[in-house]
């Protein structure tokens, strides 16, 4: 009998997920999908590896506090019909933040449920959907191993001084620091990198995980140094709807002049600044280079300028720079965007070859030249079923 791991990337409304066979020591994905519209038009897709649709159902939103749980429903009553005798293993959850307590994926107890409970001020819009798909499948199979592998791991173990802020040291104390994320996207890059380019990925890299959600990583062999991101998934470049890096002062300007609340604020910074804030025409970059707006052209050039300025902060972390590399949404697919940041990065003797940018070529810079350029695919799910076999099976 075959053995399976689910792995499970909740969001706010929708969840993410993919099958993998569990061969040996192996992994191989043999299904993924989602569910969209969670609390509001509920749409449930499955597909094969290669993109073949091979199911979709629609239901009544369920009631509030309930919709993960019935996602899961659907997703565990497709599994159990296309198992064919598997047997599922294990679930591998991305959860957001792992906080102080966890440098490493942790096998689900009432104890880690109650720690990334208290974790949730961190990250409330985040936490909370993490927990919602945990709790829903311990509830329903609670001999059923879950795993959970943080997006704040892989940055343990840097610099004290790359994690304060220059706050009162009682907020230090609290865990007020710079964590950073998309950890598991920035690992699988570096274990990638170590696979194609073992001699780059002993070096100084800089990562650019460029996607709705946007963060920059500074890796020294292998090993995260510096990030983006900090306290929260707010801070850094800008994204689709949020802003980046932003002056503290515009935040207390619009709570004493304009009398927001924090839920205001809290929706004003996640869903409606960034790409989509500065353009007035949409969080998607796509949608934005076929624009004539000249507030879309805007957009793009202030997204171009702030990447650079990160790519110059993050090689001053390094002491200088080896490879880029692009990854996720917009830095694998997004060809004119990755010409326009490595031209202006001219200064720090990066150069690429525009036919392999053009053609979506693992390195796309000349064969000879540094530092080097690369487009490398990021897996997270992928990351999340090795983190779980290993946590199973006891290594």
């Amino acid at each position: 009998m075959s053995e399976l791991i689910l792995t499970l990337n909740a969001g706010s409304s929708s969840i993410k997920f993919a099958v993998y066979n569990v061969d040996g020591e192996s992994l191989v994905q043999t299904h993924k999908g989602q569910v969209e519209g969670i609390g509001s038009a509920p749409h449930f897709i499955a597909r094969s590896v290669g993109g073949q649709l091979l199911a979709e159902s629609y239901w009544e939103p369920a009631s509030i506090g309930q919709g993960h749980a019935r996602a899961f429903k659907q997703i565990w009553s497709w599994l159990d019909a296309i198992a064919a005798g598997g047997s599922l293993m294990a679930i591998g959850h991305r959860v957001a933040h792992g906080g102080e307590t966890y440098a490493h994926p942790a096998l689900i107890d009432a104890t880690v449920i109650t720690e990334l409970t208290r974790l949730i001020p961190l990250v409330p819009l985040h936490q909370p959907s993490n927990l919602a798909s945990i709790r829903a499948i311990a509830a329903d199979h609670p001999a059923l191993p879950q795993v959970a592998c943080f997006d704040t791991s892989f940055h343990r173990g840097r610099a004290r001084v790359t994690e304060q802020l220059a706050l009162p040291r009682t907020l230090l104390d609290r865990g007020v620091k710079r964590y950073g994320f998309h950890g598991l996207s920035y690992e699988f890059i570096a274990q990638r990198l170590r696979e194609i380019a073992p001699e780059i990925a002993a070096g100084r890299v800089v990562v650019a995980h460029l996607g709705s959600g946007c963060s920059m990583t500074a890796l020294r062999d292998g090993h995260s140094v510096d990030t983006s991101m900090g306290f929260s998934a707010l801070d850094g470049v800008p994204m689709g709807t949020r802003p980046g890096a932003l002056d503290a002062g515009v935040l207390l300007y619009l709570l004493r002049e304009d009398r927001m609340t924090v839920a205001d604020l809290e929706d004003l910074l996640y869903k409606r600044s960034g790409l989509l804030g500065l353009s007035g025409v949409s969080n998607d970059l796509r949608a934005l280079h076929a624009s004539d707006d000249h507030a879309a052209v805007e957009a793009i050039d202030f997204f171009v300028y702030r990447v650079g300025q990160m790519l110059g902060a993050l090689c001053a972390s390094l002491g200088g720079i080896d490879a880029l590399v692009f990854t996720a949404g917009v830095g694998e697919n997004d060809t004119e965007i990755r010409a326009r940041i490595c031209r202006d990065a001219a200064w720090l003797g990066i150069e690429i070859d525009e036919a392999a940018n053009l053609a979506r070529q693992p390195r796309i810079s000349p064969e000879h030249q540094s530092p080097s350029v690369w487009v490398i695919p990021t897996d997270e799910e992928a990351m999340i079923a090795r983190h779980t076999l290993r946590i199973v099976r006891g290594r």
